[in-house]
């Protein structure tokens, strides 16, 4: 099969808009080559390693990769690309060089090669994503959470999940119930279910999601107890089907954009138990003073924050 291989020359603070934009767009997949240069700072206070080779893209520069079917109106989709990109600053986020380029490839030339650099990673001293085909020795401290994100969603390396994972590792209590809204891979589900969790609800629009959150829970062997369903969080809270917990939960999570998150903090209020926790990520800082005064406008007290790479992790807590 013929790929149409969308090449987008932008920032890596920008790069979370684009994808997310893609993928609504039935993106087949996105990858994401940020700079490999000598001068950039990498965090190896834990241990981690960096098998990507070095290359010229400019620090704080990325170059996206984006694969469409070849029935795919390639004209339409480069058209809202450039439509995107002239938006972003709107939203607090430089679109860089905002150049497009593109290719036609074989499917085979892409859909594994992605693979041999994503790696173990430690994203806390305890928490430890690995992908299933790598080999992985766990240290007696270690949580290990086995995650197979295919070509449609992200390693968990990205600030904004990783900022997700420990910001939970210091909410998530011994037999709390969690909702985690725009699930994605499930790797937030997965965390959850392995910090002490009794049950997770993961929820998503996608159904592509759906099916690859299914798939995590089931590789850590947690299909019974992550609850996985096509839908919003009103839809999910209405819902007369069983969905695994009983709101009020203690905790909800939500690793998507801003000014999504906004939209639904009476949604969330309303699910929480009181003292129940907030965890939102994937805000800009930008656009983290909108998301504090709603979620203040709503009811919540602010507990704490979390910030890397120009990305905000939020604790908000439901008043007792």
């Amino acid at each position: 099969m013929i790929w149409h291989e969308l090449t987008i020359y932008t920032t890596e603070e920008a790069t979370e808009a684009i994808a997310d934009w893609l993928h609504a767009q039935g993106a087949g997949g996105v990858s994401i080559e940020e700079s490999g240069t000598l001068e950039r700072k990498r965090d190896t206070s834990l241990g981690q390693w960096y098998e990507k080779p070095l290359n010229d893209i400019p620090e704080g520069d990325a170059v996206m990769q984006a694969y469409f079917s070849e029935d795919t109106d390639m004209e339409r989709i480069e058209a809202g690309v450039r439509e995107l990109l002239q938006r972003l600053p709107s939203y607090g986020l430089n679109p860089g060089r905002g150049e497009l380029a593109r290719s036609s490839i074989q499917e085979e030339a892409w859909s594994e090669a992605w693979k041999q650099y994503f790696k173990p990673t430690h994203v806390s001293e305890r928490l430890v994503i690995k992908p299933t085909w790598e080999a992985y020795e766990a240290k007696p401290h270690e949580t290990i959470i086995e995650l197979d994100p295919g070509m449609a969603f992200g390693t968990g390396t990205h600030a904004t999940t990783a900022l997700c994972m420990r910001t939970l590792e210091g909410v998530v209590r011994e037999g709390d119930q969690v909702i985690d809204v725009g699930t994605g891979s499930g790797i937030l589900a997965v965390t959850a279910m392995r910090l002490g969790a009794s049950h997770v609800l993961a929820l998503d629009l996608d159904p592509v999601a759906v099916s690859s959150a299914k798939e995590n829970a089931k590789l850590n062997r947690l299909e019974q107890d992550i609850t996985v369903m096509l839908s919003d969080l009103l839809g999910a809270l209405k819902s007369a089907d069983d969905v695994g917990v009983k709101p009020p939960v203690q905790v909800v999570v939500a690793n998507i954009l801003a000014e999504i998150i906004i939209t639904f903090v009476d949604d969330v209020y309303e699910a929480l138990a009181p003292g129940g926790a907030y965890v939102a990520s994937g805000i800009i800082t930008s656009k983290e003073s909108d998301v504090v005064e709603a979620l203040t406008r709503a009811g919540f007290e602010m507990e704490s924050r979390a910030e890397e790479n120009g990305w905000v992790a939020l604790v908000a807590r439901k008043r007792v």
